[in-house]
């Protein structure tokens, strides 16, 4: 199982969760998020994958970004339709794109069949006031209902109390094309700073699961 670390922020606690090796780290470019990054990236350990989070951003913006920052993966999580990402995917061939979607207690999944072609993961979050960071769970049974063959990112208010229902999903056949674990806020001291102990923690039981 994978493991994504989202809204970093700081060069110092980027520094030290990247020394956990999850596979992916986020950077949230969305002003109106506390978790808002505008600093430097520091080099990374090789298999880290930088992920840039991205809300009906204009499209060149976001190109220009992922080429300041040599951003591996695209997060989209706003409306973006689905000739939003066929032009991104011209400028920028070779970048991964994780598009979202929110999720209460139950979701039509009928409307990702147009995406599917797109894109190379859905991420399924909680549907809240917020774009992401609130901090609590969606239903995980609606994944009864996912009917693509597309690996899926599982988010929203992830963090260690949720373990042991987190290993009980990942035995259930909804949890199959599930290729990744997304965390937050769960793991935070303060907006954009993470706990390393805390993260420490939870790899080792997803890691256990896998």
């Amino acid at each position: 199982m994978k493991l994504k670390v989202c809204g970093m922020k700081f060069i110092e606690n980027i520094q030290q969760v990247a020394e956990l090796k999850p596979d992916y780290l986020g950077f949230i470019f969305y002003e109106k998020s506390p978790r808002n990054f505008e600093g430097i990236i520091p080099e990374l350990p090789k298999g880290i994958k930088k992920v840039g989070v991205f809300v009906n951003e204009y499209l060149e913006i976001v190109v220009s970004l992922i080429e300041e920052y040599q951003l591996e993966t695209v997060q989209l999580h706003g409306d973006e339709p689905v000739e939003y990402i066929q032009k991104l995917k011209e400028y920028l061939p070779k970048v991964e794109i994780i598009k979202v979607f929110g999720i209460k207690d139950e979701f039509n999944f009928e409307v990702l069949e147009s995406y599917e072609e797109v894109v190379d993961y859905f991420l399924f979050d909680t549907k809240g006031k917020e774009r992401g960071g609130n901090g609590v769970t969606f239903n995980w049974q609606a994944l009864r209902d996912y009917n693509s063959t597309k690996p899926f990112f599982l988010s929203g208010g992830i963090g260690l109390e949720e373990v042991g229902e987190l290993q009980s999903f990942l035995k259930r056949k909804e949890s199959q094309y599930c290729y990744a674990i997304d965390v937050n806020s769960k793991f935070e001291t303060k907006p954009g700073v993470k706990s390393v102990k805390e993260l420490k923690k939870f790899k080792k039981s997803i890691s256990q699961n896998s």
